[in-house]
C-alpha cells in the first residue's frame, strides 16, 4: 500500500467521489472485510457519513481499525464475524455497502449469493461498491495468475519472498470473474444499475458500482 502497487489511492479517491455523488446525507456505511480500516477511515472522514459498521474475521485487525476509525465524526461499530454469515442474516438499515479485494475469495455462486444478500440488506435502495480482481473476456484463472507473475519487475518495492507469498495466496484463494460476469451478477441480484467505474492501470482488477 505504501508504494501504491495495487492503486489504493486511486480506488479510495474514486470511492469518495461515488459517495459524494450518490450517497444520501448522514449515510449509514457498511464496510465488509474492513481489515484495519485505515484507507476507509481516511476516505470517510471528509464525507457526510452518519454511521459506520465494519465486519472482519480478524480480531487483531479490528483492534487496529478501532484506532484508525477514531477520526470519523460518527458512531463506529466493529463486529468480528465471517462476512458471508453476517450478510446472510443482516436486518439493519444501511445506505452504502463497500467491499474491496475480498469478494473474489468466494466461488461464483457464493459471490452471487452475497450480492443477493447485499441487495436485500439495502432494502431496494442504496449503493453497493466493489473493487475486485477481473479476468479479461475469454481469459481463464491460470492466465490471470500468469499475468500477475509478469508484474514482478514492476513490484521492486517488495522482496522475492513477499511476492512469492502473494502468488501462493492467489493460487489458493483468488477466484476472479470477468467484468461482464461481475456486472451480470449485480443485475441478477436485483440492482437496476451496474457500472464499471475503474480499471487498475495494470488491468489486474476493476471497480464496479450497483444501485437502484
Amino acid at each position: 500500500m505504501a508504494a501504491n502497487l495495487m492503486f489504493h489511492r486511486e480506488v479510495y479517491r474514486l470511492l469518495r467521489d461515488v459517495l459524494t455523488e450518490l450517497a444520501p446525507a448522514s449515510f449509514r456505511f457498511l464496510d465488509i472485510a474492513c481489515g484495519d480500516a485505515g484507507a476507509s477511515a481516511a476516505t470517510l472522514r471528509t464525507t457526510t457519513i452518519g454511521n459506520y459498521v465494519g465486519i472482519d474475521l480478524s480480531e487483531a485487525s479490528l483492534r487496529l481499525a478501532a484506532r484508525e476509525l477514531d477520526v470519523l465524526p460518527c458512531p463506529v461499530e466493529l463486529r468480528c464475524s465471517d462476512f458471508v454469515h453476517a450478510m446472510a442474516k443482516w436486518s439493519e438499515p444501511v445506505d452504502v455497502i463497500w467491499i474491496g479485494m475480498s469478494l473474489h475469495h468466494l466461488s461464483t455462486e457464493g459471490k452471487a449469493r452475497l450480492m443477493r444478500n447485499v441487495r436485500r440488506a439495502l432494502g431496494g435502495m442504496g449503493l453497493f461498491v466493489i473493487w475486485e480482481p477481473a479476468l479479461f473476456e475469454g481469459e481463464d484463472r491460470a492466465a490471470w495468475l500468469a499475468r500477475f507473475s509478469l508484474l514482478r519487475d514492476e513490484w521492486s518495492a517488495v522482496s522475492d519472498e513477499e511476492f512469492a507469498a502473494m502468488e501462493r495466496h492467489m493460487l489458493l484463494a483468488d477466484f476472479p470473474e470477468t467484468a461482464a460476469r461481475w456486472l451480470g451478477m449485480g443485475r441478477e441480484a436485483g440492482f437496476s444499475h451496474a457500472e464499471e467505474i475503474f480499471v487498475m492501470p495494470n488491468r489486474m482488477g476493476r471497480m464496479f458500482r450497483y444501485w437502484n
